[in-house]
């Protein structure tokens, strides 16, 4: 034996190591991994070809005028017509062939009026199937418009399967009204049950701590009755009231041949004397001229604009209303006015198209005074209220327009209520129309707490509270009296500062503002009587007014909308959606289908503000219940959640 090291000998070629895997394992392990990863990425690949198609896709789909040729313009209004439509968050949304669609007011007024003198257009076709409405004041804006293009000797034929109220204010403007065979008219009026949870509430063992002020002010009761005050439901009745009567008259003016009254008193007997068909009762008592499927319909309009022999029967020539639209986009000369859009509900922060965060319309004004030379503001509002913070902070912002001395007129859409009416305040000058729904000069705050719930389960709750507001308020454990006194204090502090804010504005007493707001809605017509609103008239007699108080001609000005513009994906996906076809319209059990699901909506909608109820509130209940019947956007994708998870 010796010191010194064997030398080293390799192992032979047949050894094998059994710490190490065989290699023709690692030469497996080797070949999946590039397999998977050859499949990331031709995925990723065809991801991108899909994406990249898609946008190249969109982008030629927008065509420009060389793009229109002879046809009749399509208004597929299969959706409801806003202030400001809500933004697609992506692409995904596209994926729901249900998704209701929102259309620009000011685009649709826009598409009809150049139609009425371009010679291409030979016809204007409503197609009101899936209708899903919009506010007094903008159905009669449409309707005007509809009626320009009638006096200039142009055809607008309406077809639908039955009728809405809405849609029906628009069709009686058409020189030819069609339905369905199967379909048929029943005209219902503004109004209707609402939902109340407080006996749901008191079951669950919730309080409802409730501050408000304002007689009228009926936001709160579905959380604090199981039925509308008397209070409330008069001033529902005079409001809904003015309303109708707004309503038939326009229908009456525009289609007098049309015996709506006797529809309105005896719609049993005049259905019944038609035998049960409801399509046939309307073509006798004139309000339709003619009964046909969309075959037919589609033959007639081939008569005006031509059809193309190659395609099935029933087409014609067509012009679709986004190619329209592009094709006639917004005047961009002369002096500048610009428009500031306060749409939706009025919430803190930030806030989407179609909803006016303060952070959101604030940083828009502030923007617009610093980079656009701008003569005068022209505030449009179609908001029924919400956080008064907000409402607050966006009259400051509107106010440093006047600090720079640009002239502010404000132009009042569908409704400006509440806070809506707050932030319209600054103004020198308000225009509205007759069904604008206004006022609901009122504010409340409402904070549950779960004491009584929790007892029910065996929970309480104790601790130590160095302060009388220690804890407060306790959502668990139940507000304190000291803390709820301190509370409506607040509230009727901000009733009074909103009471001074009107009165400087209108030049009225404090008194008389307060007897004419304590929460009361009032229509358009109203509200000039009563000096809350100086004329009437629409958005472009606003900017019209607002040049002419800067010393401009109107005729050479243009509209600088202070909107937040829509992102990239999100304007790739309303490409998309505009050539997305819609089921079509169904009758009048479709109609109670669709009612249904908005009330489930609202009932969940309702039930998650009262749970997330924050910050101190103007907002107007009786506005809800008037305008586009599609419902509120955040409630119906809440309903849809939860279908979801219930597996319906």
């Amino acid at each position: 034996m010796t010191d010194s090291a064997a030398p080293y000998a390799p192992p032979p070629a047949s050894y094998v190591d059994p710490a190490r895997p065989p290699r023709r394992k690692w030469r497996l392990v080797r070949g999946t991994w590039k397999l998977l990863v050859a499949i990331k990425d031709a995925l990723v690949l065809i991801a991108m070809l899909i994406f990249f198609g898609l946008v190249f896709a969109a982008l030629n789909a927008r065509p420009g005028t060389k793009a229109i040729k002879d046809g009749a313009l399509v208004l597929e209004l299969n959706g409801s017509i806003v202030e400001q439509p809500e933004e697609p968050a992506s692409l995904a949304a596209l994926a729901s062939s249900n998704r209701p669609r929102q259309f620009r007011l000011r685009d649709v007024v826009r598409a009809i009026d150049t139609a009425r003198t371009d010679d291409r257009v030979k016809a204007v076709v409503l197609d009101l199937d899936n209708f899903g409405g919009a506010y007094p004041a903008a159905l009669g804006e449409i309707g005007d418009a509809l009626a320009r293009v009638r006096a200039a000797k142009k055809p607008v034929l309406a077809y639908a399967t039955a009728y809405t109220d809405g849609s029906y204010r628009l069709a009686a403007n058409a020189s030819e009204i069609w339905v369905n065979p199967l379909g048929g008219t029943l005209f219902l009026g503004p109004g209707g049950n609402q939902l109340f949870y407080k006996g749901l509430i008191d079951k669950l063992g919730v309080t409802t701590h409730v501050y408000r002020v304002g007689r009228y002010k009926s936001f709160v009761e579905p959380y604090t009755r199981t039925e509308q005050s008397e209070d409330a439901k008069a001033a529902s009745q005079a409001l809904y009231g003015t309303l109708f009567a707004q309503w038939k008259d326009a229908v009456a003016k525009a289609r007098p041949q049309a015996r709506i009254a006797e529809l309105l008193a005896a719609p049993d007997k005049v259905v019944i004397a038609a035998n049960g068909d409801i399509a046939a009762a309307n073509l006798r008592s004139g309000l339709v001229d003619k009964l046909g499927d969309r075959t037919a319909f589609g033959r007639r309009v081939a008569q005006i604009a031509g059809s193309d022999a190659k395609k099935p029967a029933g087409n014609f020539n067509t012009i679709k209303y986004d190619a329209w639209v592009s094709a006639n986009p917004l005047p961009t000369t002369g002096d500048a006015i610009g428009v500031l859009t306060i749409a939706g509900d009025i919430v803190d922060g930030n806030g989407r198209a179609g909803a006016a965060g303060g952070d959101t319309i604030q940083k828009a004004m502030l923007d617009g005074l610093a980079k656009k030379d701008l003569k005068a503001l022209v505030v449009r509002v179609d908001s029924p209220g919400g956080s008064v913070m907000a409402s607050e902070q966006i009259r400051l912002a509107i106010l440093e327009a006047k600090k720079k001395g640009l002239p502010i007129v404000v132009s009042m859409g569908g409704m400006a209520a509440s806070g809506g009416y707050w932030v319209s305040t600054p103004a020198d000058t308000i225009f509205a129309e007759p069904g604008t729904i206004t006022g609901s000069i009122g504010i409340f705050g409402i904070i549950p707490s779960f004491e009584a719930s929790l007892a029910k389960l065996g929970v309480t709750t104790d601790g130590v509270k160095t302060t009388a507001l220690s804890g407060q308020p306790d959502v668990v454990g139940g507000t304190t009296p000291m803390f709820d006194a301190i509370m409506q204090a607040g509230i009727e502090n901000g009733y009074r500062q909103f009471i001074a804010r009107v009165a400087a504005s209108r030049k009225m007493t404090p008194a008389r503002v307060d007897s004419i707001g304590q929460g009361r809605v009032w229509d358009g017509g109203t509200a000039r009587q009563l000096g809350l609103v100086d004329r009437f008239g629409t958005l472009k007699d606003a900017i019209d007014e607002a040049a002419k108080r800067a010393k401009l001609d109107p005729a050479k000005v243009h509209a600088e909308y202070l909107e937040k513009q829509p992102g990239f994906l999100a304007t790739i996906a309303e490409s998309l959606a505009g050539d997305d076809e819609e089921a079509a319209g169904g009758d009048a059990f479709a109609r109670i289908a669709a009612d249904r699901r908005q009330t489930f909506a609202r009932a969940l909608g309702d039930m998650k503000r009262l749970a997330s109820a924050g910050s101190v509130q103007a907002r107007c209940l009786e506005c809800g219940g008037i305008g586009p019947t599609t419902g509120d956007i955040d409630d119906a994708k809440l309903l849809d959640f939860v279908m979801a998870r219930i597996g319906l």
